[in-house]
């Protein structure tokens, strides 16, 4: 190696010949928001996953002689209700907590299914240039409508729901993924490993899985993470018009609307469910943005 080269190498700073995990490691180390917005995702998922040994009482156990108690009323019998009851009697704090598992599990399930097709689709029309046009135009048409216009659609033809609703975010996570995708995969499809693939006469399936993925995957985990936030509110919205999970289903934004009739004397009931989807879609946003600045090589410098 002629020493030019290595000089020119040794220009460089670590972070650009650092693995995106060792890249991600140097960033907790330097970078609070990054470190509390992973552990308060991680907090999330653990309630989701635990929901059921976490939950004080039966979630959709009702007993409307306790119905809308304020934060902290303690019962006759000596049990404390931390957040309250809501309008059936039914523990907030309970709720609260499996309401935070149906929402990240069908926010999560929308995500993968949309984010893959979308990622496949930017991807082959990155690597296809002949499909480009009419990918990216079908891509276009998605993006133009409206996840509630959907959702409305999808509960017309299915009935509100937990599948309409899933299907109704999945569709709306497509378009933005697969525009990402195509952008991260023409940068690398200008590479010259790339252009050496083709040379080599490597199959085309070979070159995607093997060189042109991997070498995407850091820009399409950081969005699919701000789309699981985005997913989050926007879920939170369809179940709040009444599209989403039926009751007595326990979701977050369903319960934010069993309380509007009582938000005035009771604010509690809708507002604890509201300030857990704001956290929620903070700390996914926050780890999101965090992962961008610690893996996106145009911030890395």
């Amino acid at each position: 190696m002629s020493a030019g080269s290595t000089s020119s190498m040794g220009a460089l700073p670590p972070q650009a010949m650092a693995t995106p995990l060792a890249r991600i490691g140097a960033r907790l180390r330097r970078d609070p928001i990054l470190l509390l917005s992973l552990l308060a995702v991680i907090a999330i998922l653990l309630t989701a996953l635990f929901a059921p040994w976490l939950a004080p009482h039966d979630p959709y156990s009702t007993n409307m002689s306790i119905a809308r108690k304020l934060p902290g009323w303690v019962s006759s019998d000596g049990i404390t209700y931390l957040l309250g009851t809501d309008v059936q009697g039914r523990d907030i704090l309970s709720r609260i907590i499996y309401g935070i598992r149906a929402t990240l599990l069908l926010s999560v399930l929308a995500v993968i299914g949309g984010s893959g097709i979308g990622a496949i689709l930017g991807i082959l029309a990155a690597y296809y240039r002949p499909l480009e046009g009419v990918i990216m135009r079908v891509v276009d048409v998605l993006l133009s409508f409206p996840a509630i216009l959907f959702g409305l659609s999808l509960s017309a033809l299915l009935g509100p729901g937990t599948v309409a609703m899933v299907l109704a975010l999945g569709v709306s996570a497509i378009p933005g993924m697969a525009r990402i995708a195509r952008g991260s995969a023409m940068v690398v499809m200008k590479q010259e490993y790339m252009e050496a693939g083709h040379a080599m006469g490597f199959g085309n399936f070979y070159l995607i899985t093997r060189y042109l993925l991997p070498n995407c995957s850091s820009m399409l985990m950081i969005y699919a993470t701000l789309q699981l936030g985005h997913t989050i509110l926007l879920g939170s919205v369809l179940s709040f018009l009444g599209l989403g999970p039926q009751p007595p289903f326990a979701e977050l934004g369903s319960m934010a609307a069993d309380g509007r009739k009582f938000l005035q004397i009771f604010p509690h009931i809708s507002t604890i469910p509201t300030m857990t989807i704001f956290f929620i879609v903070l700390a996914f946003n926050l780890l999101g943005d965090s992962l961008r600045d610690a893996l996106d090589p145009k911030l890395r410098f």
